[in-house]
């Protein structure tokens, strides 16, 4: 019943302001983004993967509103990789990019982010790594998934998120999960009408497992974003079904939620990712991830009780 509510002030100014201003703020927020610079993030990296674990980066940031704006992120990214290069961690490290913080959403969009990303896939396939190109609201996808089609054309190993939530995804599923792409699925985190999304938690979920199968039986790989015990349970079964070997699909997490089931799964074999971002922009990040669960919201608001 938050969910909505909470999506919906991630967009305000002066929820941002109140939220920001909040002394506990601060405490709560590096639960989920543990730091806001790539020299705070080098030690969390060489501390997860030597545990066994692996990694996708975000450099968190939307709602750009210049050209300018948008080549700050796309030498963000630069930077990070030259970080990645020292620590020789290939393809055990990657890269989530959401194409809004490249210009995507300015006149000429759809040519600026595709113009600002490709540096950026280029330098990660230089050390051995990858990218992959994160789902946003839904007016945005048609632009991302051709911009995922050119990329692949020199970068097949680019991926793509898919969401859910949405009625579009089975079909874009069925189009995606095709040998060599990577996907990776997720329930959805953004505020979207009736009119192209489930509303409901059961539809979602039932969604995500429709969608789940059609990835695991065709012939690219799946990359399972969710920390629901049920679903994780359902994909193991679902790769067990499609023959899948362990390396040949993988779980996301994000960091700071149920860490310890990180490394369970690690543990048994499995491929793991941990989702972890960094940055100053952290509000738009922060509060979808209240939003996506209501243990995180009781968290920040026991938190803020606590502190008061």
């Amino acid at each position: 019943m938050l969910g909505p509510v909470i999506l919906a002030a991630s967009r305000s100014d002066r929820m941002r302001r109140l939220i920001s201003a909040a002394p506990v703020t601060k405490q709560v927020v590096d639960r989920f983004i543990p730091g806001e610079a790539v020299t705070d993030i080098v030690p969390i990296v060489k501390d997860l993967t030597a545990k066994g674990l692996e990694l996708t980066m975000d450099v968190v940031g939307e709602d750009i509103t210049t050209p300018e704006q948008a080549t700050a992120a796309r030498d963000a990214y630069l930077e990070l990789i030259d970080h990645l290069k020292q620590l020789q961690l290939g393809e055990r490290v990657e890269m989530s990019i959401k194409l809004s913080m490249f210009g995507q959403a300015l006149p000429g969009g759809h040519e600026l982010a595709l113009a600002n990303v490709r540096p950026v896939v280029e330098a990660a396939a230089a050390i051995g790594t990858t990218v992959t190109l994160d789902a946003e609201d839904h007016t945005t996808l048609d632009s991302m998934f051709a911009i995922h089609e050119e990329l692949r054309k020199d970068f097949p190993q680019t991926g793509c998120v898919i969401q859910a939530y949405l009625f579009r995804t089975e079909a874009d599923a069925r189009r995606l999960a095709a040998s060599g792409s990577r996907v990776r699925l997720v329930k959805g985190a953004y505020k979207e009408p009736a009119e192209v999304a489930y509303q409901q938690k059961h539809e979602i979920d039932k969604a995500y497992v429709r969608i789940l199968r059609i990835l695991m039986e065709g012939e690219g790989y799946p990359m399972i974003g969710s920390h629901d015990p049920r679903l994780i349970a359902i994909a193991q079964e679902l790769a067990h079904q499609a023959g899948r070997k362990l390396d040949e699909y993988e779980f996301q997490m994000l960091y700071g939620i149920r860490s310890e089931e990180h490394l369970r799964l690690a543990a048994e074999g499995h491929r793991m990712r941990v989702y972890t971002a960094y940055g100053t922009d952290w509000y738009g990040y922060f509060m979808r991830r209240l939003a996506e669960k209501p243990a995180n919201l009781r968290f920040f608001l026991r938190s803020m009780v606590s502190k008061g």
